[in-house]
């Protein structure tokens, strides 16, 4: 605890805060005989300061926070799980692989680099047990560089972009944001690589027009033209100061995107800019995510919809199978499927609308089966399964209470959301809700219900896709926020650790609570 005068302070003020030791939590103004004790915030999370206090505090929020910074792009997401995944014990494997799986053992595998299915075998697994998943998505709505970028307007360089998802676009205009994504690069010997890139600095600004040339914007609203006025800054540098751009293919990479960009990209890659065959580029905003309120109660970040989720599903499927003995009981496959494209329908390669899930399930039961030649254990095991779908869900405004129904407004730090909607929006129904509000009434975990008002639309997620693609029983939930879809969106601090809580309960004790229910 470091102590300073009224005067000290006022004439000499980053002398003292200058010698005030990092390791410090907090220190005390003194002005005459009142102290004040003044307490940093944690902004953006480290590994040392969520690993000291992991011993006294099992809140995940920090980790979080990290993830967050990290994946900057559905391929920063799922690279970033790839890894946490390695390093806690999980073996990677081969679509185009033959599989060999054992009871107790814990796998996974990616699509594209942008969807994942990760699981853990119970060690009492028998043909036709079920699997149990939690299902989310890794991408959010955002710009992405179209595949010729290049643009030019009043000696401005500019980047041409697409609008993916249903973003709120106004949001994302004086904004410090710049470039992240995957290079396709030739590498030495003639092979192609793929690599993950991100230029963390602000790079790119969509700058709004001054109010003196558009005074009714206030009255009138902030109505961009897509097309033309979504266009980001690069620099200023005329095209002609990289004259050998003109010397390129019309098919070229280098051709289609400005020669400054693509000295950026190789700069940040450490390879020529004759190396890199392709790019596919989101634009992302540049400021970390990080705790806000007067408390720290909120989480201000992009990409909370739907990376809190994804990120709390992954931690709960590592941390239930993550010490001797967690799967020596379980009967069951604990699993978890993080799909890309869901913002634009999931119907991919990587999203939630092709087979994956399916595919790799049966696999699973194939692979495991060995000898058994019973009668459709696959099947029977799909019966006795269970998928939790997660997506962010829509907290009430208190500027805009009258856009949910009276008696379904869903609150920040209450626990996880249970969606329902009688034209199957979500997939949830009576025997659903139910089981895995028993998961929370174990556990003593708060749970909170959301319907739409039936004078509005009904969003919509992976759950229903799943549960008649694959068969299989769902309950639709999410953690409340608010601003979704914006650039910046915020959600409760202690509704990550309830998430959290919930979907490692469900993973430990889901198999006891169903078997106590018969409905067919």
């Amino acid at each position: 605890m470091a102590t300073i005068s009224r005067a000290q302070l006022l004439h000499h003020p980053s002398a003292y805060f200058s010698r005030l030791p990092h390791s410090h939590s907090s220190f005390s103004i003194n002005f005459r005989r009142r102290k004040f004790s003044v307490t940093p915030p944690l902004l953006c999370s480290s590994s040392s300061s969520s690993s000291s206090s992991a011993s006294t505090n099992p809140s995940i929020v920090g980790d979080l926070l990290n993830y967050l910074n990290e994946s900057w792009t559905q391929f920063h997401a799922t690279a970033e799980a790839k890894r946490q995944l390695i390093a806690a014990g999980f073996h990677l494997l081969n679509e185009n692989d033959e599989w060999d799986l054992r009871p107790g053992g814990r796998y996974f595998f990616t699509r594209n680099m942008s969807c994942l299915v990760a699981f853990a075998v119970g060690e009492k697994y028998i043909v036709g047990n079920g699997f149990h998943v939690i299902a989310a998505h890794t991408d959010s709505p955002c710009l992405k560089l179209k595949p010729k970028s290049a643009s030019s307007k009043s000696n401005y360089l500019m980047l041409n972009v697409q609008t993916y998802g249903g973003g709120l676009w106004h949001t994302w205009f004086d904004r410090d944001l710049s470039v992240a994504g995957r290079v396709i690069v030739r590498a030495s010997d003639g092979s192609f690589l793929h690599k993950l890139v991100k230029v963390k600095r602000p790079l790119l600004r969509l700058p709004t027009l001054a109010i003196h040339l558009n005074r009714t914007v206030n009255t009138d609203g902030f109505k961009p033209n897509l097309e033309t006025h979504l266009v980001p800054l690069l620099a200023t540098k005329p095209e002609e100061a990289f004259p050998e751009s003109k010397e390129k293919s019309s098919s070229s990479p280098k051709a289609a995107h400005h020669p400054l960009l693509m000295q950026i990209l190789s700069d940040e890659l450490c390879c020529d800019v004759d190396d890199i065959v392709n790019i596919e580029l989101n634009i992302c905003d540049t400021q970390p995510s990080c705790l806000g309120g007067a408390n720290n109660e909120f989480i201000f970040s992009g990409r909370l919809d739907n990376l809190a989720s994804s990120y709390c599903a992954l931690r709960a499927l590592v941390d239930s199978c993550g010490s001797p003995g967690d799967l020596s009981s379980e009967h069951a496959i604990r699993m978890i499927a993080l799909f890309d494209n869901e913002e634009v329908g999931s119907d991919s390669y990587q999203g939630a609308g092709a087979p994956t899930m399916f595919q790799a399930m049966r696999r699973i039961a194939g692979s495991l089966a060995n000898s058994y030649a019973g009668e459709s254990a696959f099947d029977r095991a799909i019966r006795q399964s269970f998928l939790v779908s997660a997506d962010m869900a829509h907290g009430v405004h208190p500027n805009f209470m009258d856009k949910h129904e009276e008696h379904h407004r869903p609150e920040m730090h209450k626990g996880l959301v249970i969606k329902h909607n009688a034209n199957q929006r979500y997939a949830t129904s009576g025997v659903t809700a139910f089981l895995f509000k028993e998961v929370a009434k174990m556990h003593n975990l708060p749970t909170q219900e959301f319907v739409v008002r039936n004078d509005m639309g009904c969003g919509s997620t992976i759950g229903p896709i799943l549960a008649s693609g694959v068969g299989i029983r769902t309950v639709d939930c999410g953690i409340a926020q608010l601003s979704m879809h914006s650039v910046r969106e915020v959600c409760g601090k202690e509704d990550i650790d309830i998430a959290y809580k919930h979907f490692k309960a469900f993973y430990q004790t889901f198999s006891s609570i169903d078997r106590k229910l018969i409905v067919d």
